[in-house]
């Protein structure tokens, strides 16, 4: 299915698609407001017109983008970049399809598996965060450190989280009936209330989960049978064939960010707040200096920054279908992905982790 066939008015009011709702990245960063629609960050020069959708607020996640920009690279590059920033209220994906974006990124994988099972032509290319940080959190007085720990509790966090809550324990065979879930949003206090017996939220939020001090038990989706990708790059087919050139060089260009940033998260934080005013530079820096831990892995030590592995993304098809997630038939990997991009630009894609 070609891009052509999609109208901004068809994806956006006929769809029928709430990828949003499937982000996840609420909970990444709650210090910024939802900025306007304007691109938050602009290459100078006469390069090719390329902008990057986010799926929600600029954040640490943005790291790459943010040094790449300040250092002149994308220009270098022939490439006059800018972002977009999401939000609660904006369908990314929706918008990279339509043409408005030639490439974006959103937080958590199940939106990108959920478009591409609908219909819509969007394809994976890269993979910023490795090893996803979504966890459990829990008091040491009451913990919760494996999944047969949840039997009997109250589980709480965003109401997107509540299929993590049953992906969880699908992939550990345990009946939903035994867990209850409440949507308590993305504050911490419900748990430290003991409202609730464990809270759901991103590891390397750390300005979220703060309140809680450093005094607490954690328990990862990827570490118990969950394994997401996070910060996913994707594009349209058509623009994934027609410019392609172009992508692997946007790639390239953000890749060498990310290496910079990665012995200096700084000097990202304060580029990255430069595009985002709202945000706080000790939350930026803080969520980021964790992140590293999740975007540099064994994985990209050995294959390099960006990199994607099929049996991660066929083992997330088999959950999401046996938890009926899919309308119509499930997508397949080839659909969710290709590895041109990264081939393209394997010399130049730093290997650290």
């Amino acid at each position: 299915m070609s891009t052509s066939q999609f109208s901004r008015r068809n994806l956006l009011a006929g769809a029928g698609l709430s990828v949003g709702a499937f982000a996840l990245g609420s909970t990444l960063l709650t210090a910024c407001s939802e900025p306007g629609r304007g691109p938050a960050g602009k290459g100078g020069g006469d390069g090719t017109p390329l902008a990057l959708q986010l799926g929600w607020l600029i954040n640490s996640g943005q790291f790459g983008e943010a040094i790449a920009l300040s250092k002149g690279w994308y220009d270098d590059a022939g490439i006059s970049f800018s972002i977009n920033p999401g939000g609660p209220s904006i369908d990314g994906i929706a918008l990279v399809a339509a043409g408005e974006s030639q490439i974006g990124q959103i937080s958590s994988s199940p939106s990108h598996m959920l478009a591409r099972s609908q219909g819509i032509p969007v394809k994976a290319f890269a993979v910023c965060v490795q090893d996803h940080p979504y966890a459990w959190l829990s008091t040491p007085e009451n913990p919760v450190e494996k999944p047969e720990d949840l039997v009997g509790k109250t589980v709480g966090g965003p109401a997107t989280s509540d299929i993590l809550v049953k992906a969880l324990l699908a992939a550990n065979k345990i009946s939903e009936d035994d867990v209850e879930f409440v949507a308590t949003g993305s504050s911490v206090a419900p748990l430290m209330q003991g409202k609730i017996d464990a809270w759901g939220t991103w590891l390397n939020s750390i300005s979220q989960r703060r309140p809680l001090g450093d005094d607490f038990v954690s328990m990862r989706l990827a570490d118990n049978g969950v394994p997401l990708y996070g910060y996913i790059y994707y594009s349209t087919d058509d623009v994934l064939e027609k410019k392609a050139d172009l992508v692997k060089e946007f790639t390239s260009a953000t890749a060498r960010g990310w290496e910079f940033a990665y012995d200096h998260v700084e000097e990202a934080a304060k580029a990255t707040v430069e595009m985002a005013p709202e945000s706080k530079l000790k939350d930026i820096q803080d969520d980021g200096e964790d992140m590293m831990k999740y975007v540099f892995t064994k994985s990209t030590a050995e294959k390099g920054w960006g990199t994607m592995d099929a049996s991660i993304w066929e083992s997330q098809i088999k959950l999401w279908d046996q938890l009926g997630q899919f309308n119509s038939a499930p997508p397949t990997v080839d659909d969710l992905a290709t590895w041109d991009i990264l081939d393209a630009t394997a010399d130049s894609r730093p290997k650290l982790g």
